[in-house]
């Protein structure tokens, strides 16, 4: 109570604050009459502790005398009063806030400036950086773009491994036998004799083996790099052993040749769209791939390049080209790996339900095979068909099989059955008779028209597939939307249906699978 001359008024508290509360008896249950709360400090009763109580309005010019009445009525403690007390006052408005702070940053500020351990400068430092209005909006930026670098992330991280400074570094010896227990001669990082040495000036560390790598002294790189892609055009290498350039590897056909691209691609400082416009538009690569008799028994598998290549596409390319010419493929960059349709396994009562993944939506369906998610028990079934490795082992040189599994992929797979209603969808979305629509899908599919022949047997296809599908239309409707979608209001099913399944012949034919 506070008595003024001649008047006496009551003076309210706004805020308590104590330096400790028992669980479930907080400092600011003081401020109210319920019988049923109260501060109380449970069993700490070894020590002093202290309670602030604010007052909602200061005292500012006022005279007169303060009463204080302290009632510990409360029914929650009515074992535990307070048996001594002092009392005192201050003008200090920020008391209040001062007690509110953890222990170890009102210790901190306890000591003086200059005698604080750099742990407490450090505690102090990073406490208060989170309070001060000053700098909340460079705080709020620096979130903002926190969330955005974990937005840029990518799906999977790869660990970088620093190198060792000297005296961390193992001793390794030579293991007599391959018996880690039998230990010869010290060893110490050298490349191998047969070819020239790392300068002696450089440390022998992984940026002098990279940089002895690209070295002009070094012959092999080159050639290994310049043979892969001859290897990737032609469908088997100078050295077809393009794993093995060793002692068991295959010799090269044309050692010259080989010599020759690898200077070239050292000369042009490593271009390799260099190397690959100068192999594409050589005279080699641009020979027709028809074989003559003569030629298949002198050179079965064009060892010498007496006719241009003849190859099957990767897995990956099969079906990136097929979504293309449908007009389905994204072009979409980076970002986490997709699951595009494939086949229901029905393995997950043996192996779990993740095993029967759900297919990713929207233009993640139609990304390149790149991006599709890929487990090595369980890889992507078409692909696998096409030779894809299954990636439990590092795969230089891909196997390329003719399988009747990979005619019944791209005839029935839900991926190829979206393509042909894709292109097919192109096609109708074309003016003119079924021929000229024909030599326009032969184009868009194999970049040549079609001869005669392939023009009127597809034509042929396509009057009798609209004969059958007027007669049953729903089979029309399912083979025109089903798995793409609905084409959308006014849209001819038979019509539709029909190319689909001349587009389905289009994107079957051996041609648009091999490169020649």
């Amino acid at each position: 109570l506070s008595l003024t001359p001649g008047e006496a008024r009551s003076l309210k508290f706004s805020e308590a604050v104590a330096d400790y509360a028992q669980k479930g008896f907080a400092a600011e249950f003081v401020l109210n009459a319920d019988p049923k709360k109260a501060w109380a400090v449970g069993r700490r009763t070894e020590k002093s502790h202290h309670l602030i109580l604010a007052l909602e309005k200061a005292l500012e010019g006022e005279s007169g005398e303060l009463v204080l009445t302290l009632r510990q009525e409360s029914e929650a403690t009515a074992k535990g009063t307070i048996d001594a007390f002092a009392l005192s006052m201050t003008d200090n408005r920020h008391v209040a806030e001062h007690f509110r702070l953890p222990e170890e940053i009102r210790q901190a500020i306890s000591v003086e400036p200059d005698k604080r351990t750099r742990e407490q400068a450090a505690k102090l430092a990073a406490h208060y950086q989170t309070l001060s209005p000053t700098i909340r909006p460079y705080r709020e930026r620096l979130d903002q773009l926190e969330k955005q670098r974990k937005a840029l992330r990518p799906y999977t991280t790869v660990p970088i491994f620093r190198e060792l400074p000297p005296e961390k570094r193992r001793q390794t010896h030579i293991q007599v036998r391959g018996n880690y227990r039998n230990k010869a001669e010290e060893v110490s990082p050298r490349t191998p004799t047969v070819f020239p040495p790392i300068a002696e000036r450089m440390p022998k560390n992984r940026l002098a083996l990279a940089q002895w790598l690209v070295d002009d002294e070094n012959p092999l790189t080159a050639r290994v790099i310049a043979n892969r892609h001859w290897e990737q055009i032609f469908g088997v290498g100078i050295v077809s052993t393009s794993e093995e350039f060793g002692s068991q590897g295959e010799l090269p056909t044309h050692p010259e040749l080989l010599d020759w691209l690898a200077v070239e691609l050292v000369e042009s400082g490593w271009d390799l769209k260099h190397l690959l416009r100068l192999i594409t538009t050589s005279a080699t690569y641009r020979q027709s791939a028809k074989a003559t008799p003569a030629m298949l028994q002198a050179d079965p598998e064009n060892r010498f390049f007496a006719r241009g290549p003849r190859i099957r596409l990767s897995a990956e390319m099969i079906r990136d080209q097929a979504l293309a010419v449908g007009g389905l493929l994204s072009d979409d960059q980076f970002g986490p790996p997709v699951r595009p349709p494939q086949p229901k396994m029905g393995l997950s009562a043996a192996f779990g339900s993740r095993i029967d993944w759900e297919t990713s939506q929207g233009a993640d369906k139609y990304r390149r095979g790149l991006y599709t998610n890929w487990r090595r028990s369980n890889p992507y079934p078409s692909m696998i068909t096409f030779d894809a490795p299954n990636r439990e082992v590092c795969t230089v040189r891909r196997p390329r099989s003719n399988t009747p599994l990979q005619a019944l992929v791209t005839l029935n797979d839900p991926v190829y059955i979206e393509a042909a209603q894709g292109l097919a969808r192109r096609i109708i979305g074309r003016k003119g008779s079924p021929e000229s629509k024909v030599d326009w899908a032969f184009r868009a599919a194999l970049i040549r028209p079609p001869t005669e022949a392939e023009r009127n047997r597809l034509v042929a296809l396509y009057r009798d597939s609209v004969r059958e599908y007027e007669k049953n239309p729903a089979q029309a409707r399912e083979m025109a939307v089903h798995p793409l979608g609905d084409p959308g209001d006014g849209a001819d099913f038979v019509d539709l249906a029909a190319w689909t399944v001349v587009s389905n012949v289009i994107l079957n034919l051996d041609e648009i699978f091999l490169k020649r």
